[in-house]
């Protein structure tokens, strides 16, 4: 049946295979196992974002987890970064997030952090994967050896309590017009909240989840209605959350998005500024842009690039010692106060550097020029090594050829998604377009969804032709 864990958790389509009711009660057994070697009695939290497979995914996970004798605390409707939250203070042994983040809402997924509030590793990973494939989960108990299930009714105030804390003693956004796209997400509720009891002037929008529309034309992937919307209220600033809450793009007064790069740029240079920047040293990925890397150089901050993936940001930071690290799509760490990506931190830590420095957003983003870039992504039908095909190959190296020192080429596959990313960046827009372009269409011909794979019985069979 294959590997089950991503980049971010176990993914995939709800109440298809890997995500049904079965394999989640496995799953559950299974995580209980793997943590009961580490305690006896262990206490596992779960939360979820608004999907209407949700409930399903939740309870299912919860009976297998109780069917292993232990015990699960359900925090309801909360985003990801929340849950890590709660595992670090409360204790547990783990912490369970049902969500498929920025993905459409007829998917799901399994996301889980450790004791500490930190995802897990992929040597955790792989041993419940191993505990669920071969069916080694543990041996169930009859009668009063089974688990039980109790409501943590404060999860979402104890969250803000917390994000409330990150900032200044009596700091307030009294006078401040935010735009928020709430993605109709795990966010909706707590995100307005919070703002409006800082004192900012609000206006929400996709804050009416109903299980379906998550993600749906809004929040941090789709921007056009929350920039529409910041122009015509003349707002300082407008955020934008994913489904699940753990990444932000924000948009300035004139409109402009700020992507992940942007944000992590201020927040650098800021805290840079204030003495706070620990060693002096940022962690982002390898699809951050040029521009970033040239900022750090100018300002004498030390940075290094992990794989793609906030797990593997934060793996780098805890390696170097850096209290900030990030990703372009708008996964930020600030390790201070959190141990993941948390969209709402974000947003009110870039509100924060605004108001201290009595500049607008727009100001604050010209402090990094951004190279030109392009990303396509392409939907394929499997996910063979890049290099053993040869027509994307060769337009990687021409591309590269083409671009020298002044651009870079860079050709992955999302680790949740059935997608292969093809990002090219260089000093001519035209040009990078052109160049990026080129991959992207060897890469539909030959592994894409509308390639020459059509018609194969599998995978194998396509294989053998490229």
């Amino acid at each position: 049946m294959g590997k089950l864990f991503g980049t971010d958790g176990i993914r995939g389509v709800a109440n298809e295979y890997p995500m049904t009711p079965e394999m989640a009660v496995k799953i559950g057994r299974s995580v209980a196992r793997r943590f009961k070697e580490e305690v006896s009695d262990p206490v596992f939290i779960i939360g979820k974002d608004t999907r209407l497979s949700g409930n399903m995914l939740e309870y299912a996970l919860a009976s297998g987890i109780c069917s292993a004798s232990a015990n699960v605390l359900l925090a309801g409707i909360l985003p990801t970064p929340g849950i890590a939250f709660l595992s670090r203070t409360l204790k547990a042994s783990a912490g369970i997030v049902v969500s498929a983040s920025h993905n459409p809402f007829s998917d799901n997924g399994i996301k889980l952090f450790d004791k500490n509030g930190y995802k897990l590793t992929d040597e955790a990973e792989d041993e419940i994967e191993d505990l669920v494939l071969n069916n080694r989960s543990l041996q169930i108990k009859p009668g009063n050896n089974i688990g039980n299930v109790s409501i943590l009714h404060d999860s979402a105030k104890s969250y803000s309590d917390f994000l409330k804390s990150s900032l200044p003693e009596d700091f307030t956004l009294n006078g401040l017009k935010i735009v928020m796209d709430c993605s109709n997400g795990a966010t909706y509720k707590i995100a307005p909240e919070l703002l409006s009891d800082l004192g900012a002037d609000i206006d929400i929008l996709y804050n009416s989840p109903d299980g379906k529309n998550i993600n749906e034309n809004c929040g941090s992937e789709h921007t056009e209605s929350l920039i529409n919307k910041v122009l015509e209220n003349k707002a300082d600033i407008g955020i934008a959350f994913d489904g699940d809450g753990d990444r932000l793009i924000a948009v300035d007064e004139y409109g402009k998005i700020l992507t992940g790069d942007k944000i992590l740029a201020i927040s650098a240079v800021a805290l840079k500024k204030r003495g706070m920047l620990i060693n002096n040293h940022v962690v982002s990925t390898v699809m951050s842009n040029m521009g970033l890397v040239s900022l750090f150089k100018e300002k004498g901050i030390n940075h290094t690039m992990s794989q793609v993936g906030d797990r593997y940001v934060m793996e780098e930071m805890i390696k170097t010692g850096a209290i900030l690290g990030g990703e372009d799509s708008g996964h930020i760490i600030f390790l201070n106060y959190q141990t993941t990506g948390d969209g709402i931190l974000t947003a009110i830590k870039l509100i924060q550097f605004m108001k201290e420095e009595s500049k607008p957003l727009s100001e604050l983003g010209k402090i990094m020029n951004v190279f030109p870039q392009v990303l396509i992504n392409v939907n394929v039908k499997i996910k063979p090594a890049i290099e053993s095909i040869k027509d994307i190959v060769d337009s990687i190296l021409y591309a590269n050829n083409i671009l020298g020192k002044k651009g870079r080429v860079l050709v992955r596959y999302s680790g949740t998604q059935s997608i292969c990313r093809v990002m090219v960046e260089g000093s001519d827009k035209e040009e990078t377009t052109r160049l990026c372009q080129n991959i992207a269409d060897k890469v539909r011909r030959t592994i894409g969804e509308d390639s020459r794979g059509q018609g194969f019985k599998d995978s194998s069979e396509l294989l053998k032709k490229l």
